[in-house]
């Protein structure tokens, strides 16, 4: 039997064409699997869309890996912390005839809430009605308003009212847009633009959202009106630490106010009516929670503490 591998035979140029329409049909067969392929990878890239980042940056991610947060799930402390004190609706009273700008309240609420010495929940603010009225100190928290502009402007639920009256954020939840800042008539929200002070001290910690700790970098921090002292029935940390009688802080429901300083509980409506009491910007409509008695029959004279301390 003759070896064909030894002897091969001469190609026809039939067997040639035919070769020549194989190889063709492989060349198209292997180009459009690698089209598929192609149109395969260009569809699982999705759509780049544009997304605000915590700290403040615009930046553009594919769609396809964007990935949902179960942000209801809530941890014992956020549920709470969004409940308020059933049957109370806290107010506060700041007597202005009585501050001499101790400071003790900020101190007292910068270390409750592991605030930078620049960062206010509570600061107190020199005021001057017109040029033949004496000036004076004014402490200005959160108003805790009955009509909040921060509160109906937060795109994430972010920041509530509760139902005794106090509004809290939730820095959890925050994605630091600052619209809630941009809102507020009393500036009294900033924005957490650097590492918290106790940062690495914190990392342990449980989020409480009454006392908004830890403080969270790129999210916003305000006045919490105390909500975690007032759940173990004490007066507010600004409140106690007063040494002046500067401030009133109790229940409106039960139409009483009690003073940080002498622990007397007087008459809410009586305190208000006797004092000629009022609230910032009341023609906004926001119906603050804080009221103030005017600076009158004060004891002591104007101290300008920022003038002491450039002579010094």
């Amino acid at each position: 039997m003759e070896d064909e591998s030894k002897n091969p035979k001469p190609k026809s140029r039939r067997d040639f064409v035919k070769n020549i329409g194989l190889i063709g049909l492989g060349g198209i067969a292997l180009g459009s699997s690698l089209y598929a392929a192609k149109r395969f990878e260009e569809k699982k890239k999705g759509q780049n869309v544009k997304l605000l980042t915590a700290d403040g940056k615009l930046v553009e991610v594919d769609s396809l890996d964007i990935k949902s947060i179960d942000v209801d799930r809530l941890t014992e402390l956020q549920e709470r912390g969004r409940e308020g004190i059933p049957g109370k609706s806290w107010v506060m009273v700041v007597d202005l005839s009585k501050c001499r700008n101790a400071r003790k309240c900020i101190d007292s609420c910068q270390s409750a809430h592991h605030l930078r010495p620049e960062q206010y929940h509570i600061n107190t603010l020199q005021m001057k009605d017109t040029d033949r009225t004496p000036a004076y100190h004014m402490p200005k928290p959160c108003q805790h308003c009955d009509n909040p502009p921060c509160v109906s402007v937060c795109p994430v639920d972010a920041t509530f009212k509760r139902n005794d009256g106090i509004v809290l954020i939730d820095n959890e939840r925050c994605i630091g847009c600052r619209f809630c800042i941009a809102a507020c008539p009393y500036s009294a929200r900033s924005f957490n633009w650097f590492e918290p002070k106790d940062a690495e001290k914190d990392k342990e910690l449980a989020y409480d959202i009454e006392l908004n700790v830890p403080q969270k970098k790129g999210t916003i921090t305000k006045c919490c009106f105390s909500a975690d002292r007032l759940r173990i029935n004490k007066l507010p940390y600004c409140v106690s630490a007063c040494p002046n009688g500067v401030y009133y802080f109790g229940d409106e429901n039960e139409d009483a106010v009690t003073n940080g300083t002498t622990k007397e509980t007087v008459r809410l409506s009586q305190l208000l009516k006797d004092n000629g009491a009022y609230q910032l910007m009341e023609e906004l409509g926001t119906k603050p929670r804080v009221f103030y008695l005017p600076p009158k029959n004060r004891l002591f004279p104007f101290s300008d503490s920022s003038e002491t301390e450039n002579k010094s």
